[in-house]
Order: structure tokens, then sequence, then C-alpha cells
């Protein structure tokens, strides 16, 4: 058992890479977009929303196959791990990008005006009184869409990557042992989660107690 365990904990330095670097990929363009869709302009309302519409609308398996398979079989080669960033990437931007955006709806509007009483430019605003209040609201959603980020890794292994769920697929094709296989896999899913409730829920105190302040 402890052998089949260690073949299966070779994908999960490739596991945890993906989620976070997709994650951290979704955090910064989801801010973008997130100002796009909420920008006066019509156009760039427009097409932010038409953007995050077709991300979304697309399951991540067909972008994974999109991306590979179609576009990296082009001028634009490129490995499974990159394929899988990529698609990864702008899809975690999008669901991003909607946090955000719930998480700025939910201010209330008496913030922005109080704001201006004080004679605060629409930056110093943002900054220092609404992006502090929306990202300690979007905290919690945040991290349920982190852990939702790491078991979607998984479709990673249709693509060839080594993650956790391609070391189970390939053992149990070995051993005929699916069940106890999948069920370690299942279980390490598990315990990788659990720091990410845990640290969500710290940084949310922190954050609370700093508005309260």
């Amino acid at each position: 058992m402890l052998y089949q365990l260690g073949l299966i904990l070779r994908g999960l330095p490739w596991t945890i890479l993906i989620t976070a670097v997709s994650l951290l990929i979704g955090c910064i363009l989801g801010y973008p977009i997130m100002l796009g869709r909420n920008a006066r302009s019509l156009p760039v309302r427009l097409v932010s929303i038409a953007f995050i519409s077709l991300i979304r609308a697309v399951p991540p398996l067909v972008w994974l196959f999109i991306i590979f398979f179609g576009v990296g079989t082009g001028a634009f080669s490129m490995s499974p791990l990159t394929a899988a960033l990529i698609g990864l990437g702008l899809i975690a931007a999008t669901n991003m990008a909607e946090i955000y955006r719930g998480g700025l709806i939910s201010i209330h509007h008496g913030q922005w005006e109080a704001a201006q009483a004080l004679n605060l430019g629409g930056a110093h605003t943002f900054r220092d009184v609404i992006a502090p209040q929306m990202f300690r609201v979007a905290l919690p959603s945040s991290a349920t869409y982190a852990i939702g980020l790491m078991k979607d890794t998984a479709i990673a292994s249709t693509i060839g990557v080594p993650e956790l769920a391609y070391q189970g697929a390939r053992l149990t094709q070995e051993t005929f042992q699916g069940l106890k296989v999948f069920g370690m896999v299942g279980l390490i899913y598990i315990l990788l989660s659990l720091p990410i409730a845990w640290l969500s829920r710290r940084a949310d105190l922190y954050l609370r107690a700093k508005v309260a302040r």
C-alpha cells in the first residue's frame, strides 16, 4: 500500500503547481476583467460580458482540448502543462472576476458618497475604502473556488499532465484495484483542501479585525 501511495504522490507537485499558478493567473486577470464588466463604456462592458460568458459556457475539459489539440498543434506548440495552465487560468480569471464583482456589489453606495464628501479621489476611494471591503467579502467565495479549482486539475490528466488523477489512472491499469487506488487519490484531495479552508478562515478573521480598526 505504501508503494502504491508513493506512486500516486508523484502527481502531488503537479496538482499543487497547476492549482497555484492557475489561481494566481485568475486573481490577477480577474481584476481587470471585473473592471471592464463594470465600466461606464458600453463597448468595454459588452466585450467583458461576452468574454466571461464564452469562457464559462464551455466545459473546462473542452477548453483544454481546444488549447492543446487545437492551438497547441499548430504554430503555437505547447506542452500539456502549459496548455493546462492557460486553460484553467482563463477559466479561473472569469470566475474570479465574478467573485470580485459580487464583493463590489455588496458594498453600500453610501461608502462612495462618504468618500466623495471627504474629497477623496477615485483612486484613493477604491484603494483605501472599497477594495479592502470588497476583497474581504470575496475571500470565502475565493477559497471555495480554489478548492474547486484544485479538483478541476484532474482534467489535466486527459492531455497528459502527470498529476494525481493521472497517476491514479495509471496505477489502476497496472493493478486493477480502482476502488483502493482512487480512494487514496480522493483522500489526498480532501487533505489538500483542509489547509485552504483553514487559511481562508484565518485571513477572514484578520481582515475583519483590520477593517474594524
